[in-house]
């Protein structure tokens, strides 16, 4: 079920709260317990939302596993719960609540245990869920380099192409880059904030937060208005990670909360990647870190795709540029190697170096002249300028 512009025919604070309403005792309880509280997942888990908001309301007797003061805390929280305020507030600002195990939730978020958020504000057209199915997340430093910013762009932008949809957590830096990657090769992408969707954060992103719930989606657990805070933005990350098959790191130096993001997904299963930086690069620590443990080195869209996608999804062969001498026989490439560099050569000193007899190398120099690369000095033969070049690039001379 989710409530949103384009399903309400009434606003949302016009109907009452009722005992079994599941949407309101979830929207009432997103004001109470903190994103990823596995204790309050586990008393939903097991008594429903219903009975926990009911003992929060009565200001009922701890629930199992509370402490006094923390169970104090969550009635204080409770007493300013207003689900029906939270709702139309919602509806004004275009976006909806949705539950888990309805059509648009993507199931797997249910791998989060009890962990699973309660529900997600939606803010966009398209169904979340299937969106959910084919996606990818990109994430890494929020200061990070010009190197960072173009591989987070470039990445996003060929993940685009190829249809899948980019997960970034809509922050500076590497975040920007990959919703911005995504936006601008005219694919789709997704932003999971760490407070209410309807207030944008960072702030100077409020624009492009605005074009992503244009094109794409913006997504969140907290309710409408509330704040990110430090814990929350760690939180967070663990819906990028069960929410896509895979996290590709751009750029984090050791404690960069971006780890958070390939840590999670390495819990749950999805695949882990990272994008190799200078090894004196503080900001690609935290990368070769991982890549230093199990996660796998990508270097591109078609690279991630292969990792993550269906069979038959294979990346191309990356290879060097095809030279002149790649298409000699290999019997000749050897001949034409054992020749030196600055100097001539007489057959059978050439003979000895390439490992053949005098008669084989001499016939190997003549197709070797034809094709022009060596030439004949009375008894010795020498490298042609072209041949001098294409020896260079292939190994070093004597």
């Amino acid at each position: 079920m989710a409530v949103g512009p384009e399903s309400a025919t009434a606003r949302p604070d016009d109907t009452a709260a009722g005992p079994g309403d599941e949407q309101l005792n979830r929207v009432f309880l997103t004001r109470v317990l903190e994103p990823g509280d596995e204790t309050g997942g586990r008393w939903v888990r097991e008594l429903g939302a219903d009975a926990v908001v009911r003992r929060l309301r009565d200001r009922g007797e701890p629930l199992p596993g509370a402490s006094a003061k923390r169970w104090a805390g969550l009635l204080a929280r409770a007493a300013h719960a207003q689900p029906h305020r939270d709702l139309a507030t919602a509806h004004d600002a275009g976006v909806r609540f949705v539950l888990p195990d309805t059509t648009e939730w993507p199931s797997q978020l249910d791998d989060l245990g009890d962990a699973r958020p309660l529900g997600l504000w939606v803010r966009g057209t398209p169904d979340l869920r299937m969106w959910a199915l084919r996606s990818v997340a990109v994430v890494g430093a929020r200061a990070c380099t010009a190197y960072g910013a173009h591989m987070a762009t470039t990445l996003s932008a060929g993940l685009a192409e190829r249809g899948w949809i980019v997960v970034s957590g809509g922050a500076y830096g590497v975040d920007g880059a990959a919703h911005r990657g995504a936006l601008a090769s005219g694919g789709a992408t997704i932003a999971v904030l760490a407070g209410g969707v309807d207030r944008p954060y960072p702030r100077g992103h409020a624009g492009l937060i605005a074009r992503i719930a244009e094109q794409g989606l913006v997504i969140g657990e907290l309710p409408p208005g509330d704040h990110p805070t430090p814990h929350r933005f760690i939180l967070r990350n663990r819906v990028i990670a069960a929410l896509t098959r895979g996290t590709v790191v751009v750029e984090a130096a050791h404690r960069s909360g971006s780890l958070a993001t390939a840590r999670a997904a390495r819990r749950l299963g999805r695949h882990t990647m990272g994008v190799p930086g200078p090894a004196t690069s503080g900001l690609s620590a935290g990368v070769h870190a991982l890549l230093r443990q199990d996660a796998v080195l990508v270097t591109d869209a078609a690279e991630v795709v292969e990792l993550v996608g269906d069979m038959g999804d294979l990346a191309p062969e990356h290879k060097g540029p095809v030279l002149p001498r790649d298409l000699l026989d290999p019997a000749a490439r050897h001949v034409l190697a054992a020749l030196p560099a600055h100097r001539d050569a007489e057959p059978q000193e050439i003979a000895r170096a390439a490992q053949t007899t005098p008669d084989d190398a001499i016939a190997r120099l003549y197709e070797l002249r034809a094709l022009g690369y060596v030439e004949r000095h009375g008894d010795g033969w020498k490298l042609t300028r072209q041949a001098m070049i294409s020896v260079r690039d292939g190994h070093t001379a004597r």
